[in-house]
C-alpha cells in the first residue's frame, strides 16, 4: 500500500493493538513479512497532504512494528506532517482520561455484537424450513449425508457418557465397524453438542451446527478483518459476510456442516502469518498448532485447504518481493517447526488409526475424485440464492450439495474489476494469484465449458499424490470464495478512505455497487423435504425386549448411502442397537490399504431388498438364495428385522422377507422378524 493510501485510512481503534508483534503494518499487507526499512519500497510517489481526520475517530500514533520488524521510513508527507492540522481534542467527558477510551471500546464491542446478531439473524433465516421441524425436514434430494452427521452426534455422547472409543465404532457396518477418523466424525463439534443431543436429540443438534457454522464463520472472519485488514466496519462487516454466506457455504448448509464450520479458519490464517514476523515464534507456533489440532477434528480436508491457500499466498508475495525472504525465514521456520512437532504429536494416534487403523483406505471413491467446477459455474448463481435456479446449475456442478464457484456475473465482474482498481498493492495481487491458482483446481480433471469438455486440467497430475488423493477437486473453490470476501472488504474500505470533494456521492455508489455485486447471491432458506418418522417401536424401546449386546437390529431396507433411515433409528437412541451397513467410507475390498468406496462390502440381501424397495416387484427366491442371505443374517448376528408399517413398497417388501424367514408379526408401527432362532450360531 502506499504512503498517501496509508494516510487516508481512519485511525485504528484501541484495542486493536495489545501486541506490537501481532500489530497490523498498513503499508505491508497483513503485517507480513515486516522487514528492514531498506526492503520496503513505496510502489507509488506521495500524494499531497490529505484533509485532516473526521472528530469521531481522532488519529493515533502508528505503534512499532516489534523489535524484530522495524517500521518503514515515513514518506515526506508524513514526517511533521506541517499543512494537517492537528487532530481535535478528545471531548472532555469526565476527569478521569481513561473515559473516553473505555467509552470508545464499549461502543466498538456493542458494534461487534450487532454485526454478530445480523450474521445470526441471517443463519436463522437460511435454516428457518428446517427449524420448523427438524426432526421431520431434511435437504431435498440428498439425505444421507444429514443421518451421517447425526448419527456421529450420537457417538459423541457414546464418547462422553460411556467412554467409547472415539476413532473406530462397530455400531454400524457391524462386525467390520467403520473407521471414525477415515469418515469425518466431526468429534469437536460433537463433544460440545452433546448437552443438546441428549436433551433435543441428534436431528436438533444438527440445525444447531449448521445455523452456528454460517453465523461463526462470517463472524469470525468480520472479527479478523476489523483487527488485521481492515478499519472500517462495513469493509469487515461485508468481508465476513461473504465468507460466511456465500453461495458455495449455502450449497454445503443443507448437507455439510462440517464443511461450513470454518469459524477456526481467519485465526489459523491470522497466526500462519504472525509467524512470518513473530518475535516469540515458538509461544506463536504453539498456539498455531492447538488450533491445527481442534481444526482436524473438525474437518481435514479444509484444514488442508486452509495450509495450502496460506503457502500460495506467502509465494506470491515473495515472488513480487523476494527481498522479504530475508527477515521472514527464521521466525517462520522456528513457528513452522514448533507447530509440526507439537501438532504430531497431538494428532499422532489419531492419523496412525485414521491411515492404518482398522477399515482405513487410501484415496477415496471413484463415485466423487473426479468432482470439478465447470467454467461456466463460476458466473451463475448458486441455487439456495435469490438469483438461482436448480434447474440452470443442473450441468455445472456434481450435485447440488457442491455448488463451490456460482458467484454470478454482477460479482465475477466486481471481483475483477476490484483487481484491476487495486492492482498496485501487493496484497491484492497476491489474493488475485491465489484465487485464480484454486479456481483452476477446482476444474478438476477435465475442463469444461456448459458441460462441453475442452482440455484436460491440471489436477489430473496431482490427483495422485499423498494426501491430495483423498481430496473432492471442486471443494477447491471454498478458497476462492475466501479471497473474493477479502477483495470485497478491501475494496469497500479503499472506497470509504477516498476523500474526494462529494465523499457523499462516493459512498452511494460504493453501496450501490454491493447491492449490484451481493444481491443476486442473497442467501435464501434452504429448501427442504418431508423424511418418515422413527418408528414408534424404536423410540419406545420396544427394539430392547428382543437385541442384546452382541446383536444387530437390521432394518429393511438394510442401511446403505441410498437409505439412510435406520441410521436415524440408531441415533435416536444415541446408538444402544448395531445395524448392518450404513453409509460411511470404508476400503473397496474390505482390506485396510485399499482405496475407498461408499459403504462396506456388497450385500446380496442388501441389494435385493433395496431394489425391491425401489421397484416394488417381489423377486422368485429359490433355495440356494435362502441359504445364501441367511448367511448373511448369521454374519451380521442379526436379532430382529424391522420394516416400517409406511416404508415405501412396504406390502413387496414384507412378502420378500417373509419368504426368506418366515412370517413376521406387525408391532405399532412396523413389521417384525424374531431370526435369533436362525441366526444364533450355536442353534
Amino acid at each position: 500500500m502506499t504512503p498517501a493510501e496509508s494516510r487516508a485510512l481512519p485511525a485504528p481503534h484501541t484495542e486493536a493493538a495489545p501486541d506490537s508483534a501481532e500489530l497490523v503494518s498498513y503499508r505491508t499487507p497483513v503485517g507480513m513479512f515486516a522487514g528492514p526499512p531498506a526492503l520496503t519500497v513505496p510502489t507509488t510517489t506521495p500524494a499531497e497532504p490529505e484533509a485532516p481526520a473526521e472528530p469521531e475517530a481522532p488519529a493515533e500514533p502508528e505503534a512499532p512494528a516489534g523489535p524484530g520488524a522495524p517500521s518503514e521510513p515515513a514518506a515526506p508527507a508524513e514526517t511533521a506532517a506541517p499543512s494537517e492540522p492537528a487532530a481535535p481534542a478528545e471531548p472532555a467527558a469526565s476527569t478521569d482520561g481513561a473515559t473516553p477510551a473505555r467509552w470508545r471500546r464499549w461502543t466498538r464491542r456493542r458494534q461487534h455484537l450487532a454485526v454478530g446478531g445480523l450474521f445470526l439473524l441471517a443463519a436463522l433465516w437460511v435454516t428457518s424450513r428446517i427449524w420448523l421441524d427438524p426432526s421431520g425436514r431434511v435437504a431435498s434430494l440428498y439425505t444421507g449425508d444429514p443421518a451421517q452427521v447425526q448419527f456421529f452426534l450420537a457417538h459423541s455422547v457414546r464418547v462422553v457418557l460411556h467412554g467409547e472409543f472415539p476413532f473406530y465404532t462397530e455400531q454400524f457396518n457391524y462386525p467390520d465397524g467403520v473407521n471414525l477418523m477415515a469418515n469425518t466424525a466431526v468429534l469437536a463439534l460433537g463433544i460440545p453438542m452433546v448437552p443438546v443431543t441428549l436433551l433435543f436429540g441428534p436431528a436438533v443438534s444438527f440445525v444447531v451446527l449448521v445455523t452456528l457454522g454460517l453465523a461463526g464463520t462470517a463472524m469470525a472472519w468480520y472479527l479478523m478483518l476489523s483487527r488485521h485488514l481492515v478499519r472500517t466496519p462495513l469493509a469487515a462487516a461485508v468481508g465476513g459476510w461473504f465468507c460466511g454466506f456465500s453461495p458455495a457455504m449455502l450449497s454445503h448448509a443443507s448437507w455439510h456442516p462440517n464443511i461450513i464450520s470454518q469459524f477456526l479458519l481467519p485465526f489459523i490464517v491470522w497466526r500462519a502469518l504472525v509467524l512470518t514476523r513473530s518475535t516469540r515464534p515458538v509461544r506463536d507456533g504453539a498456539l498455531l498448532a492447538l488450533l491445527v489440532s481442534a481444526q482436524a477434528f473438525i474437518n481435514e480436508e479444509i484444514l488442508l485447504f486452509t495450509a495450502l491457500a496460506c503457502g500460495v499466498f506467502l509465494l506470491a508475495v515473495l515472488a513480487q518481493e523476494p527481498a522479504r525472504w530475508r527477515a521472514a525465514w527464521r521466525p517462520l521456520g522456528v513457528g513452522v517447526a514448533t507447530c509440526a512437532l507439537l501438532a504430531g504429536a497431538l494428532l499422532a494416534y489419531p492419523l496412525y488409526v485414521q491411515f492404518a487403523g482398522p477399515m482405513a483406505y487410501h484415496g477415496l471413491s471413484d463415485a466423487v475424485q473426479d468432482y470439478g467446477n465447470d467454467i461456466a459455474a463460476f458466473f451463475a448463481p448458486g441455487s439456495p440464492t435469490l438469483g438461482g435456479n436448480q434447474r440452470a446449475n443442473i450441468n455445472l456442478a456434481p450435485n447440488y450439495s457442491e455448488e463451490n464457484a456460482f458467484f454470478g456475473w454482477s460479482l465475477s465482474m466486481i471481483a475483477i474489476g476490484i483487481v484491476v482498481w487495486l492492482r498496485r498493492e501487493l496484497i491484492v495481487r497476491a489474493l488475485a494469484v491465489t484465487g485464480v491458482f484454486f479456481a483452476v483446481l477446482s476444474l478438476g480433471e477435465r475442463v469444461s465449458w456448459w458441460d462441453r469438455e475442452l482440455i484436460t486440467g491440471p489436477w489430473q497430475w496431482l490427483v495422485h499424490l499423498p494426501l491430495l488423493d483423498a481430496v473432492v477437486p471442486t471443494r477447491f473453490g471454498l478458497i476462492t470464495s475466501v479471497v473474493v470476501g477479502l477483495l470485497l472488504a478491501l475494496a469497500v474500505e479503499r472506497a470509504w478512505a477516498l476523500r474526494p470533494a462529494d465523499r457523499r456521492t462516493v459512498r452511494v455508489l460504493t453501496a450501490a455497487g454491493l447491492a449490484f455485486a451481493l444481491l443476486p447471491v442473497a442467501p435464501m432458506p434452504l429448501r427442504m423435504v418431508s423424511r418418515p418418522p422413527v418408528p414408534d417401536f424404536i423410540t419406545a424401546d420396544r427394539w430392547r425386549a428382543y437385541v442384546g449386546p452382541d446383536q444387530t437390529l437390521v432394518p429393511i431396507p438394510v442401511p446403505s448411502m441410498g437409505n439412510t433411515h435406520g441410521m436415524r433409528w440408531a441415533a435416536a437412541t444415541n446408538l444402544d442397537f448395531k445395524i448392518p451397513g450404513g453409509y460411511f467410507l470404508a476400503p473397496r475390498n474390505g482390506n485396510t490399504g485399499d482405496a475407498g468406496r461408499f459403504g462396506g462390502r456388497p450385500s446380496g440381501v442388501g441389494q435385493m431388498l433395496e431394489e425391491v424397495a425401489t421397484t416394488g416387484r417381489t423377486p422368485k427366491l429359490d433355495d440356494r438364495q435362502r441359504r445364501r442371505f441367511t448367511d448373511e443374517f448369521r454374519h451380521w448376528h442379526a436379532a430382529i428385522l424391522v420394516l416400517p408399517v409406511r416404508q415405501q413398497n412396504a406390502e413387496p417388501l414384507r412378502r420378500t422377507v417373509e419368504e426368506l424367514v418366515g412370517p413376521g408379526r406387525q408391532e405399532l408401527d412396523v413389521w417384525v422378524w424374531d431370526v435369533r432362532a436362525l441366526t444364533d450360531r450355536s442353534v
